[in-house]
């Protein structure tokens, strides 16, 4: 009878652990991707003149870290200036000069997103 109370116990210690970690990883405050901690956020160029804009359509963005880390990886290429807009899945892309978009969709591509297109914005 005890034995079985113990097992208990521990089942619903468990159970109250993974729901904990859930609600805190659909607030973007768990560690999915290595997230969980406070993100510090790369300080866009300032661009001397804008050659073109484009939208990059990204998946696999979940939550604010996962954001982060595609603006970050963006915004240390040179040239370019960028914002990401975590639920819209895309990134707004400045260009300085023009690049070969390949460039861009690599970066993202080595953080484990997937890049769905890459546009000039009308």
């Amino acid at each position: 009878m005890l034995s079985n109370v113990i097992i208990i116990a521990v089942v619903l210690l468990i159970i109250s652990f993974s729901i904990k970690g859930t609600i805190a990883h659909f607030k973007g405050e768990g560690s999915c991707c290595g997230g969980g901690s406070k993100d510090i956020l790369v300080k866009p160029a300032k661009l001397k003149h804008i050659s073109s804009v484009l939208v990059i359509r990204i998946d696999g963005m979940h939550c604010g870290h996962c954001y982060a880390r595609v603006h970050n990886v963006l915004n240390l290429i040179e040239g370019v200036n960028a914002k990401v807009n975590g639920r819209r899945g895309e990134a707004i892309v400045k260009l300085e000069k023009n690049m070969d978009h390949k460039i861009l969709e690599q970066a993202v591509s080595d953080l484990g997103y997937k890049v769905l297109s890459i546009a000039e914005k009308q």
